[in-house]
This record gives structure tokens, C-alpha cells and sequence, in this order.
């Protein structure tokens, strides 16, 4: 019998008792809808902004901590999920039904960020600046933002959370976190493994609230001065709206969004490989990662012989229960699969469905060959590849965040880039090609903060910058070193010894040139 979790926010050590009253969330395991895994309590904007009142009395002290030691903390923090390694990942398949190798992979990806960041806490480098002017020094240092406020989404429910609370805390913030309430177990077992690894409480507190009582507990503590910085990973409309509300408070946020990747394969690409990558990328995780593979753009000489095979490994791949060996399991929750119905019913007349037998929810009416498991316990859906995608279709120009992808052809490779970047997402971008010219010309001519070269679009790696721009994020970064520009400010200082007030840009010496002289004819002058 499955263990149920019941959850509720922890904000602490002095927040009121009654931090709930936003009602009750189930969440639910996407492949076996009887098995509860958690009953969440849910906050209300008031929750949210007690947090942030907490997080920003717990911060000063957190920050007087030393950066080294904070990084003994972090890597703690590395060493316990190492240490909780596959009871995270089963975690993680049974609440939101990710295949079971890719949740291991996911909380190796946590297990990466800290021995990363571990000895950024040694690395929090300034810099010593000559002046312009005698007996004055100049430095510069990184200073905590303050009171970092986290929202993330669920499909990466433990990596990607990582990104934002691992180099904040290191850097001396407190967090606020308000994960999705559909993985509310997964998050509150990485809370409880960074507060068993030294990380107190009120310096990391751990929110459930809805998205409204998010937005409007936010709009509280930014009005009340208690948040420094946001970080949201979600969808590109919900992230306009939380864009908008920092920029009110002259604040710049983080945003990682939506995308709508493409993958250009040409004339001259390994088409086997090509196929691989195309087959994990667009329908592993059943195609909701940020990073899934949205549009499929084929030079038009190997476009038949490229969908055919691609046809052919997608009906071959197993679909099913997540903790077997599949390429795909359920939807993460309800909502997503009517989300998923939605997107299917803009399939129009010139499109013809491949990849599998039939379209939409797999059922006894409507089977999948070699479904792995019962498929009336969960939420899962055939795979669908779309031949004959046009540029004005709705699945071309809008995120799907299921297990479908879209075919196109191009004949120049202007072209292809042109088709790539006009859905105006710019997250992560892939080529298939051997021509090292092609490569380059599509890094320099693609839109996406992220280029892969016969590599899919899905994938990250804890010390490499990622994000996106467009529509898929405000040019923020998470991960590697470019995060800390993210949790930390640049901050200044002249120290003048001289005893005497010396006025930049007025009290310089200056040396002057003789500017009339030249050389003489035995230095070759005229």
C-alpha cells in the first residue's frame, strides 16, 4: 500500500500558527489515479507574505554567515540527496510519472548544482580596480539580493528548483518557495534534505498556495518591501504577469518560460542519429520539458526518408507505466491532459497523424501496440507526429507541452532558420548536420540562448548558462556562474587614504602628448 503524505506550508520559527485556508489539493500519481501520494494544505496570499516578512528577518543573519561555510552547507546538501538518491527519483515517478531513468537523472542534476556551487562559496570574487588617482583604492563585491522568492513548475519538480535555491542560498539569500502543488511531495523532500543539511528555517521556507494566491500574496510583499528578487519558471503567459508586477517595483525578475524548439535537420545529417535525438527530445517526459521539441524542419531531399523512419521508431517505442523502461509515461496531471485534448483538436484536414495507431487518450477502444501497463489507471496519450505542418498552423506557432511534434520542409538553410525562430519563443535550438559551416551559420542566425549540434534539444548541464529569450524568458540565466548575477548585486567601494577630499574627473594628473611632433627623415619622417 502507497504511503500518503499530508503537507503543509513551513514557514518559520515565528510565523503564526494558521498558515493554511487556501483549501485542499490531492496530488495525485498521473499513472495510477487511485494512489493519492500527497493531501496538501493549501495558503493564501497572506501565507505568502508572512514567508516573505519571515525570510527577511532570518536573512541578515544568514548572510553574516561566511561564504565558505554556507558552502559546506550546500555541499551537505549534495551529499544527502546523493545518499536519498533513488528513494527521490521513485518519488519523483510516482508523483508525477516521469520514467524512472529520467528521475534519477533529474536528482543527479541536483547532486551536480551543489558540487558545483560548493566552491562558489570560496569563488564569490570581487575585484581590486586601480583609480584614477593616487593614495585611493577601488574594490568591488557581491552583496546578497536580500529575499528571494522561488515559483517553479512541476515537470522537473527537484533539478530544476536546485537551479534557484542552491546559488541563492550560497550567496546568502533566504527563499521563499512555492513549488507546484501537483509535486508538492517531491519539493517538500528536498526542503526537508537542504533543512536537515543545515539551511534553517525561515532562511529556506516552503509555501503551497494556488497560482492566484501566488500572484497576490507576491503583489503584498513586493508592495511591503520584503522581496529582493523573483525567480518563476513556467509558462510564457503566466510569466508576462509576473514580469509586469516587477517591473512595477523597479525589480528585474528570472524568468525561464515557455519554448517552441526547433530542429533543423539537413541534406547532409546522419539521419539515424538525426532520428534519435528527434525521438527522445520531442516525446520523452511526453514531450513537457521546457526544452521538448517543438518543430521539426526538414531539408525537402531527405524529408520522406527522414519521417519514415521516424514513423517507424516512434510506433516502436513502448509507452506505459514509468517504472518500467519506456520512452514516455502519463500526463503530469489532469490539467495538462486537457490542455493536451485542446491542442489536439486544432489538428486540421492537410495534417496527417503518424506514429502511432490513433489519436488522443490511450484506451481498450483506442489501444497503443505494446503499451506497457493498463492504461485506463492513468493519463497517457498516443504519440502523434504531424506531416504536413504549415507555418500558419496553431501547433506550429504555440507551445504544445505534449507528446507531439510537427513536420515542415525547407529548401536553403536561411530559410530554415527563418521557420525556426518565427513562433518567437527562443529557448533551445538543434542541427543535424557533418557541415562545421551549417553548424556555425545556425548558431549565428538562431534566436535560441541555447544551440545543440547533433545533440537534441533537451538537455543541461549544471556549469553551462540556461535560458531563454523571446517569449522563453527576459535573457536570465540559471546554472554555472552566470546564476550569480542572478542572487547577488555588484557593489562598489573607494577608499581614499590621502587625507584630503580628491574629486574624480577633476583633481586627475594628466600627462600630455606632444601631438606636433613628428619623426625625422633618419626614422623615415617626411
Amino acid at each position: 500500500m502507497s504511503v500518503q503524505a499530508t503537507l503543509s506550508s513551513v514557514i518559520g520559527p515565528d510565523a503564526p500558527e494558521v498558515i493554511d485556508g487556501g483549501g485542499e489539493y490531492l496530488s495525485k500519481n498521473p499513472a495510477n489515479l487511485d494512489d493519492v501520494v500527497a493531501k496538501v494544505a493549501l495558503g493564501t496570499p497572506e501565507t505568502l507574505r508572512v514567508a516573505t516578512e519571515q525570510a527577511h528577518r532570518a536573512q541578515k543573519e544568514w548572510a553574516e554567515v561566511p561564504a565558505p561555510v554556507r558552502g559546506r552547507v550546500i555541499a551537505g546538501l549534495g551529499r544527502l540527496v546523493e545518499a536519498n538518491k533513488e528513494s527521490l527519483a521513485r518519488l519523483v515517478t510516482r508523483e508525477i510519472g516521469k520514467p524512472y531513468a529520467e528521475a534519477l537523472g533529474e536528482v543527479q542534476e541536483i547532486v551536480d548544482t551543489c558540487d558545483f556551487f560548493l566552491g562558489e562559496g570560496r569563488r564569490l570574487y570581487g575585484q581590486t580596480v586601480p583609480s584614477e588617482m593616487p593614495d585611493k583604492q577601488l574594490f568591488t563585491f557581491r552583496a546578497p539580493v536580500g529575499v528571494a522568492v522561488v515559483i517553479t513548475a512541476g515537470n522537473f519538480p527537484v533539478a530544476v528548483p536546485s537551479w534557484y535555491l542552491v546559488p541563492a542560498l550560497l550567496c546568502g539569500n533566504a527563499v521563499v518557495w512555492k513549488p507546484a502543488e501537483y509535486a508538492a511531495g517531491a519539493a517538500r523532500a528536498v526542503a526537508e534534505l537542504a533543512w536537515k543539511a543545515g539551511v534553517p528555517k525561515g532562511v529556506l521556507n516552503l509555501v503551497y498556495t494556488d497560482g492566484e494566491a501566488t500572484f497576490k500574496g507576491l503583489e503584498a510583499s513586493l508592495e511591503a518591501g520584503t522581496v529582493n528578487k523573483v525567480g518563476f519558471t513556467g509558462s510564457s503567459a503566466v510569466g508576462t504577469r509576473v514580469g509586469e508586477l516587477c517591473g512595477r517595483h523597479l525589480q528585474s525578475p528570472c524568468l525561464e518560460l515557455g519554448g517552441k524548439n526547433p530542429m533543423i535537420v539537413t541534406e547532409d545529417a546522419d539521419l539515424d542519429l538525426a532520428v534519435e535525438g528527434a525521438l527522445f527530445s520531442g516525446w520523452g517526459t511526453a514531450g513537457q520539458r521546457c526544452t521538448s521539441l517543438g518543430n521539426l524542419i526538414v531539408h525537402r531531399d531527405v524529408k520522406d526518408e527522414f519521417t519514415s523512419r521516424l514513423d517507424a521508431a516512434l510506433r516502436a517505442a513502448t509507452v506505459g507505466e514509468p517504472s518500467g523502461d519506456v520512452l514516455y509515461g502519463p500526463m503530469l496531471d489532469a490539467k495538462f491532459a486537457e490542455n493536451f485534448e485542446s491542442i489536439l483538436d486544432t489538428l486540421q484536414p492537410h495534417h496527417t497523424p503518424l506514429g502511432s495507431d490513433s489519436v488522443g487518450r490511450i484506451s481498450n477502444d483506442k489501444p497503443r501496440k505494446g503499451f506497457h501497463g493498463d492504461p485506463a489507471s492513468g493519463l497517457y496519450y498516443h504519440p502523434v507526429l504531424v506531416d504536413g505542418m504549415r507555418s500558419d498552423d496553431h501547433i506550429f506557432r504555440n507551445e504544445t507541452f505534449g507528446p507531439i511534434v510537427g513536420i515542415t520542409t525547407y529548401e536553403t538553410l536561411d530559410e530554415a532558420i527563418e521557420l525556426g525562430n518565427a513562433p518567437g519563443y527562443g529557448l533551445s535550438a538543434a542541427i543535424y548536420t557533418s557541415d562545421p559551416a551549417k553548424a556555425f551559420r545556425f548558431r549565428q542566425g538562431t534566436g535560441a540562448g541555447m544551440v545543440s549540434v547533433n545533440n537534441s534539444t533537451s538537455g543541461a548541464e549544471a556549469h553551462l548558462p540556461f535560458g531563454g529569450n523571446g517569449k522563453s524568458g527576459n535573457g536570465s540565466r540559471q546554472s554555472g556562474i552566470w546564476v550569480l548575477d542572478q542572487f547577488t548585486r555588484w557593489q562598489s567601494l573607494n577608499w581614499d587614504f590621502s587625507g584630503k577630499l580628491q574629486k574624480a574627473q577633476m583633481d586627475v594628473d594628466t600627462v600630455e602628448p606632444e601631438l606636433d611632433f613628428r619623426l625625422p627623415p633618419e626614422l623615415g619622417g617626411k
